[in-house]
């Protein structure tokens, strides 16, 4: 029995966001390399957007109810685009910060990038539901809802600026981990090109890193993440998925020693707690 890897996340401060896809719940299928997986079908549960807010209106007073429905019927007339542009950053913050909800925050802020045209806007609502596609595995509908909306607002961003490589790898993350393409091989490619082009690249060998894991490829995943720690061996986000690659692949000794090597660079008793009783468990 593995740790509980969204407890360590959480303890961690949230901070590891790219090895979030392993702290969170199910992960790894059985084993197949990437042309298997590209020749099977996705299955691609059907969540609208009116859905997910539907749901997500289910939790709210009937003050809060009213609040959003005045807002969201605000714009009848006059200069709609910024009347519209100031509506959505609005019901961004009410469900970021009255109701918790980094999703749908991102979505609407994705949605006042793509009236504004701000790619700073576009690339920080993508990647923050980017990290929900990686921690939501235990929910397929909401995972391929959020990868959606990723793609469009990385796309649009690339519209702005194709020289942006974060935005084609974030792109690229959408088609590996979002269940809407039946082809990986649409995300890896233009991912592996720009790690080929940069090695410095982390946030490149991290996604190619997770994407081997996926698929069951660990000394792929392996290599990507020594890439790494090579550059930055402080880096948490690899020492954990390096640690935890090993223990998936049954190789106790390795994993006990990346394990090990985290312990002294973290400083919350809690966290440091896990890993030893996770270390505890593979001497035994």
């Amino acid at each position: 029995m593995a740790m509980n890897k969204q407890k360590l996340l959480l303890l961690l401060g949230g901070g590891v966001l790219f090895c979030a896809i392993f702290f969170f719940g199910r992960t790894v299928p059985p084993k197949k390399n990437i042309t298997a997986m590209a020749s099977q079908p996705v299955q691609r549960p059907k969540l609208t957007t009116e859905d997910v807010l539907t749901n997500a209106k289910k939790n709210l007073t009937a003050e809060q109810v009213q609040k959003i429905t005045e807002l969201e019927n605000s714009v009848v007339r006059g200069d709609v685009k910024n009347q519209q542009i100031k509506v959505y950053a609005q019901l961004a913050d009410f469900w970021k910060n009255d109701e918790n909800r980094p999703d749908i925050s991102a979505y609407y802020k994705g949605q006042q990038g793509l009236l504004d045209n701000s790619e700073k806007d576009l690339t920080f609502a993508a990647q923050l539901l980017l990290t929900g596609v990686l921690v939501s595995d235990n929910d397929p509908s909401m995972q391929t809802w959020m990868a959606t909306n990723a793609k469009r607002f990385f796309d649009k961003a690339i519209e702005l600026n194709p020289s942006n490589d974060s935005s084609t790898i974030g792109l690229g993350a959408c088609y590996m981990f979002g269940n809407i393409s039946d082809n990986p091989m649409q995300g890896i490619l233009p991912v592996r090109a720009i790690a080929e082009k940069n090695p410095n690249n982390l946030f490149a060998q991290k996604i190619l890193g997770l994407g081997g894991i996926k698929s069951g490829q660990y000394e792929n995943a392996i290599k990507r993440f020594e890439t790494v720690l090579k550059i930055n061996p402080n880096d948490m986000e690899a020492l954990l998925n390096l640690a935890e690659t090993y223990d998936r692949m049954g190789e106790k000794e390795q994993a006990i020693k990346w394990y090990k090597t985290i312990l002294p660079k973290i400083n919350i008793p809690d966290a440091k707690k896990e890993i030893q009783a996770r270390i505890e468990t593979l001497q035994h």
